[in-house]
């Protein structure tokens, strides 16, 4: 009986064992390389949309309602707010280090500021609600992706003058540059992403993203020719040059944004649910989720500082969502007043 029950106890002891590193093993992956590392409150109480690392001082800017806020990321002090704006969504930096320019959708203007002192130089009048915006280094031109009118206005660095209207099939969304001439746009309201030839302003082809359905951020792999879209649910890999879909990782709901560490070999979609989603490219065809890293709920845009690895999200704290209505059938929720942070992302 005795030989039996230390057998009996054996045996439970080993289970317990085997489902503790079972556990472990579980935890260690969904832990990952990531975590969020600190918060700088910011305040405030106007929403917000894309943020953007100047890849020459590092400074952080962060979009938010009728500003910008930059911020020290050797501090997480708030070193000035760019004001006179109207209806703020994305910022994008020339390669000289010279000037910074913002898509200023309220007032369907891109505004041209510079960056030593973050003074606005000019207002270059664009289409309806300038959204996503890229500076392509080959052609040095700003493109503003307009929202609502279909189209993309494209800006002289040198000038500061308008030199193209590309016409587009739907709505754009978030664009990046491949750093030799082509200009690629998420076009959310026909799940596609356009190919655009810089230095000729045509659209070049028009790729369906199945079973990404209204891509919101766009990221890429400028060596591997790769692109990622992310939407609920589902992060779309597309090949640059032919448009097919390689893979679709799985990722979180309310993705608004997309990053590439070209170092590590990873992509990752902030989703608005509370979670990143790190994406690891085992090669240029085949992807395995990494991480799922909990942030906050509404924490759904991003940046990467590309120097550092280090990823920046934004968000807040949320009251009750006010009625639907039939101009707005969709209304997002009330940010309660000075809750407004910063999320830091390291490894």
């Amino acid at each position: 009986m005795k030989k039996n029950s230390r057998f009996y106890w054996f045996a439970i002891l080993a289970a317990i064992f085997a489902i503790f590193m079972l556990v472990s093993n579980g935890t260690a992956k969904a832990d990952g390389p990531y975590h969020v590392a600190t918060q700088w409150k910011i305040g405030g109480d106007s929403w917000w949309d894309y943020l953007a690392v100047d890849p020459a001082s590092q400074l952080l800017y962060v979009t938010h309602g009728d500003h910008v806020v930059v911020i020290d990321t050797a501090t997480g002090k708030v070193k000035a707010n760019i004001t006179g704006l109207k209806g703020v969504h994305g910022v994008a930096f020339d390669t000289s280090g010279k000037f910074g320019y913002i898509s200023d959708g309220g007032a369907n203007e891109v505004v041209v500021f510079n960056r030593k002192t973050d003074a606005i130089v000019t207002r270059v009048g664009a289409g309806t609600n300038p959204d996503g915006i890229v500076f392509e280094p080959v052609t040095q031109t700003v493109w503003a992706f307009n929202g609502r009118s279909n189209s993309a206005t494209v800006i002289d660095d040198a000038t500061h003058k308008v030199v193209a209207t590309v016409p587009l099939p739907g709505k754009p969304e978030f664009p990046v540059a491949d750093g030799k001439g082509s200009v690629y746009d998420n076009i959310e309201s026909l799940s596609e992403i356009v190919h655009i030839d810089a230095r000729t302003h045509k659209v070049l082809a028009a790729w369906p993203i199945d079973p990404c359905k209204g891509p919101s951020g766009l990221a890429i792999d400028k060596k591997h020719e790769r692109l990622f879209a992310v939407c609920d649910g589902v992060m779309a890999v597309v090949d640059a040059k032919t448009g097919k879909v390689v893979a679709t990782p799985k990722i979180g709901d309310g993705p608004d944004a997309a990053r590439f560490d070209a170092k590590h070999e990873l992509a990752f979609s902030s989703n608005g649910e509370g979670t990143l989603t790190v994406v690891h490219e085992n090669s240029p065809d085949s992807y395995t989720v990494l991480q799922t890293l909990p942030t906050k709920r509404g924490a759904r845009t991003m940046a990467l500082d590309e120097t550092t690895g280090t990823l920046y999200t934004v968000t807040g704290d949320f009251g009750p969502r006010p009625a639907a209505t039939a101009e707005h059938p969709h209304p997002h929720p009330s940010l309660l007043p000075g809750s407004f942070v910063v999320l830091v992302i390291q490894r």
